[in-house]
């Protein structure tokens, strides 16, 4: 799961060459912040600013953002806060710049962060959905996961004894093929990141942050 994460930093726009966005957000994103998102048009590729946590079209505010930031990609074609988007293909990315987990170590929960070794963004896999509510139009966006039970690095987060997940990572060669899917088949991009890739370090919040509402991010999915 990933309930808290860094946003693309400028410099790393650049260097995956991406389109170019004067776009305001926080660097550590929560639930029911605003984030950038990355998806296909018939133009090319596009930016916008969406909810981190995915607002159904049925929902009646934005408080279920804090239960739908992520989606498991076996129930994709099934939860309703989901399903549509998801027939839709209405596939997209969270580019980030590292993303935290907790680590358990002698009982006591740690904050740790995941990033790739070479300091470059990668794609978290996403959908996203377009809704109004009091005359207001709200983007939103979700996470998908799979299953880390066996993945080398996360398998070693989350509670002991608890089914552990991650986030889906789309290969930065893989970009265009994953915003451009025209069915519902996600599973050939269904695995786990290259360990050798990734690198994990404790990253404990600043004081900064201490006092700020944390969500608890083993909250259970929708």
């Amino acid at each position: 799961m990933c309930a808290v994460f860094e946003s693309i930093r400028p410099e790393q726009i650049e260097a995956l060459n991406l389109p170019a966005f004067d776009l305001e957000y926080e660097q550590e994103i929560y639930p029911n912040y605003q984030t950038p998102l990355l998806f296909k048009s018939e133009q090319g590729l596009e930016w916008r600013m969406v909810n981190f946590g995915m607002v159904p079209k049925w929902a009646e505010d934005k408080e279920i953002a804090t239960k739908t930031y992520n989606a498991r990609n076996e129930t994709l074609h099934e939860k309703p806060s989901f399903r549509d988007a998801f027939l839709k293909c209405k596939f997209a990315v969270i580019p980030v710049s590292k993303f935290y987990e907790m680590k358990y170590i002698n009982g006591k929960a740690q904050r740790w962060g995941v990033q790739r070794k070479d300091g470059r963004a990668f794609y978290v896999a996403a959908l996203y959905e377009i809704t109004k509510q009091q005359d207001k139009i709200i983007r939103s966006a979700t996470m998908i996961s799979l299953d880390a039970n066996e993945h080398e690095m996360m398998k070693e987060f989350h509670e002991p004894r608890t089914d552990k997940r991650c986030v889906m990572i789309i290969p930065h060669e893989r970009l265009d093929e994953w915003l451009s899917l025209q069915q519902a088949d996600i599973s050939t991009f269904v695995k786990g990141f290259p360990v050798e890739e990734f690198e994990c370090f404790y990253a404990p919040k600043s004081k900064k942050d201490s006092n700020r509402l944390q969500l608890d991010i083993f909250e259970s999915l929708m």
